[in-house]
């Protein structure tokens, strides 16, 4: 019975792994010097692959599941070894446990920036980041390109240069798409999409495929940003005109209801007074000019250089731009439908 036990004890009769960490991807089984048995017992667990090397050789591969190991589902050792049918005596391989699940939440971003020509704002400089997934597609394509005879693999192997081809391929996707810098962010789910179809032809090469690909954020120069705040501004304020009379009446309220009687309350009264004046001038200069140029002339402006014209006229005979299909009042000069014999602004006769 000793003399068995001790046998015994140089055999492994079960092979297996578990996964203790979130980062291995190839696990070398440590045999410590035994030999396997022939029917040991063979537990590949799900996204698991098990694959036997024979001196250096890659031989059978194992999906999910528990096998028996015999010659009859072991057909490629068993070629390599010419081992004959039933054969029943140990031997020697090394099994490598392939991990095959998704490695979740992988971070990239540009380490520097990313040159774009913008129609807009020319070249300009561009930095994005945000996450990624992928998982082993191929362990036979892996095992022989990337990690070799290591007996451990991790994912901080094959990070970098995952990372490298993603930013590759996001450059292209950008620079393809040819999306305007201001239209970007409406878009991360199709550039993502169409860097995805880029990249994972590369990586098909390493045994690896990119499960999941999400851009975070693509944030622009300082400059761009800069113009882009001044233009919404704008947009917010609407018609300036009307903002700096509505400016002008506030800072003449506020005048007037400082209570200190001293110069400089007097001066900023005075001065809001004077501008408010100037463009209450400025906003009815050319309404009051093109009133008394029709008086005098019986003309009415050009819709398009402001050129006296005969009322009527279809064409400017100083620009020559189209007319509009309404007429112009002769006492006022106000724009009227055509054939009004009445100017529902001031009454006269047409």
């Amino acid at each position: 019975m000793g003399i068995l036990n001790m046998i015994k004890g140089q055999l492994i009769d079960v092979i297996e792994w578990t996964d203790n960490s979130n980062k291995t991807m190839v696990h070398k089984y440590d045999m410590n010097g035994k030999e396997i048995m022939m029917g040991a017992q063979l537990t590949v667990r799900e996204s698991q692959v098990a694959i036997f090397v024979n001196e250096g050789q890659l031989a059978d591969v194992f999906e999910p599941g528990r096998y028996e190991l015999q010659t009859s589902n072991m057909p490629v050792l068993t070629a390599l070894k010419s081992w004959k049918y039933g054969f029943n005596s140990p031997f020697k391989a090394d099994v490598y446990f392939i991990n095959t699940k998704q490695f979740l939440d992988m971070k990239w971003g540009t380490s520097n920036p990313v040159m774009m020509r913008d129609s807009e704002f020319g070249m300009i400089r561009l930095r994005a980041f945000g996450i990624y997934s992928f998982r082993v597609s191929d362990p036979e394509t892996f095992l022989k390109e990337v990690f070799g005879t290591s007996s451990l693999f991790t994912v901080e192997g094959v990070e970098g240069q995952i990372k490298r081809t993603l930013i590759s391929g996001l450059s292209d996707a950008i620079a393809e798409s040819k999306i305007p810098a201001l239209d970007l962010a409406a878009n991360y789910d199709e550039i993502a999409e169409y860097a995805m179809h880029n990249i994972n032809p590369k990586l098909a090469a390493l045994g690896l495929t990119l499960a999941s690909f999400v851009i975070e954020n693509i944030s622009l120069p300082e400059e761009v940003e800069k113009t882009m705040d001044k233009r919404t501004s704008m947009g917010v304020l609407g018609d300036l005109n009307q903002y700096a009379k509505y400016q002008a009446a506030e800072a003449m309220r506020e005048a007037a209801n400082n209570d200190g009687s001293g110069m400089a309350g007097m001066g900023v009264g005075m001065g809001a007074g004077a501008a408010m004046g100037q463009m209450f001038a400025q906003s009815m200069g050319n309404s009051t000019v093109s009133v008394a140029a029709t008086e005098q002339t019986g003309k009415v402006p050009c819709s398009a250089c402001g050129a006296m014209i005969s009322p009527g006229s279809k064409f400017c005979p100083e620009c020559g731009a189209k007319q509009n299909s309404a007429a112009f009042c002769t006492n006022c000069g106000k724009e009227i439908p055509s054939g009004t014999k009445f100017c529902p602004e001031c009454g006269a006769k047409q």
